[in-house]
């Protein structure tokens, strides 16, 4: 991850945490956390340093101007696991509410490109 991206200096960061998991939907929704970083809309951010409460993660997560949690299906797994480490304020992008469900979507730059879209508008707004 970029400092262009991630550490904003000066400015609090837009940060995007994405599910990482091995079905098609949490591969789209990693890839688009990466494209989204790639265009300057946010940060992608480590969502196991949350898990594991460490603590300069935290910090940064703590100080973020917005959040944007990207999951692949409705296990909802970043959600949950930004709102275990006592995170309330978020945007949460469910892939399911785009169509997407789990073991059913394929792998493409036109899904990957819609998650981007709805995620940028998401951390814009």
């Amino acid at each position: 991850m970029s400092d262009k991206n991630a550490c904003a200096r000066g400015a609090a960061p837009k940060l995007i945490f994405a599910c990482s998991g091995a079905a098609d939907v949490g591969a789209i929704a990693d890839k688009a956390a990466r494209e989204m970083t790639k265009e300057g809309n946010g940060g992608m951010f480590c969502l196991a340093g949350i898990g594991g409460r460490i603590e300069p993660i935290m910090k940064k997560t703590a100080g973020a101007d917005r959040i944007l949690a990207i999951d692949g299906c409705p296990l909802n797994c970043v959600k949950t696991t930004l709102e275990s480490a006592g995170f309330a304020e978020f945007e949460h992008l469910q892939l399911a509410d785009l169509g997407m469900e789990k073991g059913s979507t394929k792998i493409n730059s036109a899904n990957i490109e819609t998650v981007v879209v709805a995620g940028a508008k998401m951390l814009a707004s």
